[in-house]
This record gives C-alpha cells, structure tokens and sequence, in this order.
C-alpha cells in the first residue's frame, strides 16, 4: 500500500525517476517477504506428518505413521539427519508399540498404537523377521514422554539403511568397501626398528596374526603386510575373493557389514564378525589395540578415550545384533 501511495503522488515527475522509484519498490517487497521466516516450520528433519506440505504431529488422515525424509523430492532416501545426531525430537504422542505381519506376508511391521511405522520414503517398514521387528519396537516402547531420541535406535536406522539406501546404491557401497581394502587397518604394522613402537608391533604380531591366518585359509591367498605410511596392495586373488562374497550379500547383510567397517576401519574385521570367526568385545580389542596401549603407557582422558570407547561398543554392537536378528535362518 505505501509503494501505491507513493507512486500516485509522484504521477507528475519525471518518468525516468518513477520507473526506478517503482523497481526499488518491487525489491524492497520481493527482498521483505523471502527474509520472513515460515510458520511453523518443523525444527527437525524427523518428523510426522499425513503430506509433504501439512507436516503435524499426528496425521489426521492417514491411520500411517512414517518418518519424513528432510528431502522434499519424493525420489530422496537420504536419511533423517536427526538419526545421525544427538537431536530430541516432539515428544511421545502413542501409548502402545506392537508387532504383526506385514499385509502382504513380506515380513513384519511395527504399530505405533494403530499405525504402522514407515520408512523415509513412505514405505512400510517390512522388518524381514519377527526378532527383528521386536527389538526396534523395544527402541521405540523405550522413548520417554519428553520426545524422541533417534539416537537411541541404532536397529531402527539399520533397517532403513538396508531398506531404502542398499537396494540403490549396491554397486557404490561395494565398490567404495573394496577401494578402502588395500588400507585395512589388520595390514597396516608398526615400524620395529623404534623402542617407541616395538611394543605394538609386538602386539600386533599377537593378536593380528591369528586374524590373518584365518583370512588366508578361508579365501585361499595371504595377506600381505606393511610398514609403509602410504599403505599396500593385496594380491588379486584375494581381493577378488573378497568381492565376490560381499556380492552374495543380502541387503541386511551388506548394511550391517558396511556399518562395522566403518566403525573399524577395517573390512577384515567385519567380515570376521559377519563369518563368526570374532565376536563383539574380540573386535573391539583389535579396533583399540594401538590406542589401548597409549592408554595404558599415558593415561586414560576422561570425556575423551571413555566417550570414544562407549561409540564404538554401541556401532559394532547394534551392527552384529542386527547381523543375527535379521538371518531368516
């Protein structure tokens, strides 16, 4: 309205002067109104909703609840970014979390009161086993009153992960698992000829060793060691070999191994959990073997080596759970 008034009064100035005094006017409003923020916006990414364009609580109509993806394309799996972060999101909204089978026989789903929960791109969440529909119904039933904590279902974001992210991206995840192979933290040894490192050779020798052998005799080829700061390269048989068994995954399978490798920073290691050859604490101590020994030589930093220890006991374990709960066999 005040860019109108202005201009009537200025009717009988010089045209040149109104056309520039009318273009300031149009940015002047255009500028005010992309600045104001919009109502109501979620503060999270995770969130319920019945559309992409009413996002609420609680969908009035829909009998579904699902996880909005924070992508507003429908063809986006990308993950809730709240699932990666410490973030508590609303607060409790059902009373009850229950488990049945999935409409169309495919599995389990898991109720929120009445609805069923969904994926980030509006699929039911089919759990491939009953085991595993249980425990992320406990992930859920395990929420307080005050909000949701995304955190606290490492199954749950698992699942999704094997559901909406490894169908897609197959080919990438194997091939981005097999170019970090050659780098495997059981190939990388400590120098020998340094009293400031032949104790942890000496550890390494320990307790790697062992690992190594077994890799040798499951896939038929050594593994090859080394020193060097810029890494080595594996034999082509073996690397092969071990290609070959990832493609024979299933996508829980893939997920779960993709997980522990990369909580590890080693391939060989998941897949000594994933053929049971270790178990969780038995990969733990090898992940920490160099850290645990600057801890006891040093001291443990407290905030720091604990909360580090606590994460990576919470990834390789969830991983494994969800290794053997979602085997149909």
């Amino acid at each position: 309205m005040a860019s109108t008034a202005v201009t009537r009064v200025l009717k009988t100035l010089n045209p040149t002067i109104l056309r520039v005094l009318n273009s300031q006017s149009r940015y002047l409003n255009s500028f005010a109104t992309a600045g104001q923020p919009e109502p109501d916006s979620p503060s999270s990414s995770f969130t319920f909703s019945s559309s992409e364009t009413a996002p609420t609580l609680i969908s009035n109509k829909d009998d579904n609840i699902y996880i909005k993806n924070p992508q507003k394309t429908g063809s986006s799996v990308t993950m809730p970014i709240s699932f990666m972060t410490g973030s508590i999101v609303g607060g409790r909204f059902y009373k009850k979390v229950t488990t049945r089978e999935a409409d169309d026989g495919n599995g389990w789903n898991v109720m929120l009161d009445y609805r069923t929960l969904k994926t980030p791109s509006k699929r039911p969440l089919n759990c491939p086993t009953l085991a595993l529909a249980k425990a992320i119904a406990a992930e859920w039933e395990f929420q307080q009153i005050d909000g949701i904590r995304p955190f606290t279902m490492p199954l749950m974001k698992l699942t999704c992960t094997a559901l909406e992210r490894v169908p897609l991206t197959r080919h990438k995840i194997i091939e981005y698992l097999m170019k970090k192979f050659h780098h495997d933290l059981v190939f990388c040894r400590a120098p020998g000829d340094s009293d400031l490192t032949s104790n942890v050779l000496d550890r390494q020798v320990e307790k790697l060793d062992p690992l190594l052998n077994w890799v040798e005799s499951e896939f038929g080829f050594k593994p090859i060691v080394y020193s060097s700061f810029f890494g080595g390269k594996q034999e082509e048989g073996l690397v092969d070999a071990i290609e070959n068994l990832l493609k024979k995954t299933d996508d829980c399978e893939l997920a779960a191994i993709d997980a522990i490798a990369a909580s590890a920073h080693s391939l060989v290691i998941a897949l000594g959990i994933f053929r049971g050859r270790l178990d969780i604490e038995q990969a733990i101590e090898l992940i920490r073997l160099e850290e645990d020994l600057q801890v006891e030589r040093w001291g443990l930093v407290e905030g720091g080596h604990d909360v580090d220890i606590a994460d990576l006991r919470v990834q390789v374990s969830a991983a494994t759970v969800f290794l053997g709960l979602s085997r149909k066999h």
